[in-house]
């Protein structure tokens, strides 16, 4: 299990929690059919915040468990994961 540092856990929950309010934003434009630019300019900035969040927990893990010594098979899942988000 990859314990992750408390300031390294606090900024990828804040990157989620301010994905979600983004993509509130961008569901509340769609049902009251918001202007289209605004909606891609929320929805982009959601993407680029789980993307943030993503990278902030994918280097803790791989800080943390992809060394010399971890076995070859969680070696191949963390690449999984890794390449995943590419």
């Amino acid at each position: 299990m990859v314990s992750l540092d408390p300031a390294e856990a606090q900024a990828a929950r804040n990157r989620l929690a301010r994905a979600n309010g983004q993509l509130a934003a961008v569901i509340r434009a769609l049902d009251e059919g918001g202007d289209c630019r605004t909606i891609l300019t929320q929805l982009a900035a959601a993407s680029t915040a789980v993307d943030r969040a993503a990278v902030t927990l994918l280097a803790t893990a791989l800080r943390e468990c992809y060394t010399q010594d971890a076995p070859e098979a969680a070696r191949e899942e963390l690449e999984k994961l890794f390449l995943s988000f590419t």
